[in-house]
């Protein structure tokens, strides 16, 4: 009787001691579960700090924009190389000496194969400066600060290339713009990025190589038409990036937001304030300094595009400066092939 009352205690004291271990180690197991890296946070974190190859590039230097001027005279003693993401054909039919043809999806691969030690510049070419500030400031943000954007685009180059910016100089919409100012949008959080990695760099990286290689992600998905905006002004979240004396002075798009170039986009002042949950257009007088801004918010995440030829396809008299004309049209020589 005794011997029973024994093997029962030990039954009961063993089953005891499994089911403690069992609690210990699934708690353990809970434990040890990694938390999931919030890759957006990470990469903002990263871009900002001084351990990126960009030296938080979006508030300081942004855009990096050169003129036609300077990059001949660089080009008269090979001290600029010259990457054209035109197509073919309009390479073919007249672009500056010395330069390459490149598509904007190889543009990162292109120069990372370059020695860029003799030059004093990397300067990129499209027909406007729209779609090469956008290829830029990804070049920049992977760490190439030798990387420009010509002003105007081949515009700028020879009257003979001058017609999307001549015919894009209007006037539709200045009856519209507003004096009337709209406050930011509430705090929130960044967008959700899902790369699968871990670090800042190689976030950067495969952000980089998605948006320069996925089908969708070209300077046509990354951009907006005026017409489009203002078909419906509700469908978006629309950044004005102006120094608020020209938001007020000026007037802007009814609805757009003010956001100070330089100083805005950090997540310790208003990045946070951009909404994730709706479209968000960007727009500066040009369009060339606001396809470098979009670019870096389609980079975090954010479904980002940049209004085309900005302020000068809407209110082009109603502007002082930042226009589009002849006089900015510099008759320098070309190359036909």
């Amino acid at each position: 009787m005794k011997k029973a009352k024994f093997n029962n205690l030990t039954r009961i004291m063993m089953l005891s001691l499994i089911a403690s271990i069992f609690i210990f180690y699934s708690c353990s197991k809970d434990d040890d579960t990694p938390t999931p890296v919030n890759e957006s946070e990470v990469l903002v974190n990263y871009l900002e700090s001084a351990e990126s190859p960009a030296s938080d590039f979006v508030n300081t230097y942004l855009p990096t924009i050169t003129t036609a001027t300077d990059v001949y005279t660089l080009n008269l003693t090979n001290q600029v190389y010259i990457i054209d993401i035109r197509s073919a054909n309009d390479f073919a039919a007249g672009h500056i000496e010395n330069a390459h043809n490149v598509a904007l999806s190889e543009i990162l691969t292109h120069v990372e194969g370059i020695d860029l030690t003799g030059y004093e510049k990397i300067v990129v070419v499209c027909y406007t400066g729209q779609t090469a500030g956008y290829a830029t400031s990804l070049l920049r943000l992977m760490g190439y600060d030798k990387a420009y954007s010509m002003l105007w685009g081949m515009c700028s180059w020879d009257s003979t290339f001058m017609g999307p910016w001549q015919s894009n100089m209007t006037n539709t919409y200045a009856t519209q713009f507003t004096s009337d100012a709209t406050a930011k949008g509430e705090v929130g959080e960044l967008p959700v990025l899902s790369t699968g990695k871990e670090s800042g760099q190689d976030i950067l990286e495969a952000r980089v190589n998605y948006l320069l290689t996925n089908e969708n992600e070209g300077f046509g998905g990354a951009s907006i038409s005026n017409s489009v905006v203002f078909d419906n002004l509700d469908n978006y979240y629309i950044i004005n990036y102006w120094p608020e004396a020209d938001y007020t002075g000026i007037g802007h798009i009814p609805g757009a937001t003010q956001y100070t170039p330089k100083e805005s986009i950090k997540l310790s002042t208003d990045l946070k304030t951009i909404p994730t949950d709706k479209t968000v257009v960007v727009y500066c007088y040009t369009g060339q300094t606001s396809a470098f801004l979009t670019a870096y918010l389609r980079l975090i995440g954010y479904d980002a595009k940049s209004l085309k030829f900005g302020t000068n396809g809407m209110i082009y008299d109603e502007m002082t400066a930042h226009k589009f004309s002849a006089d900015a049209v510099m008759g320098y020589p070309f190359v036909v092939e």
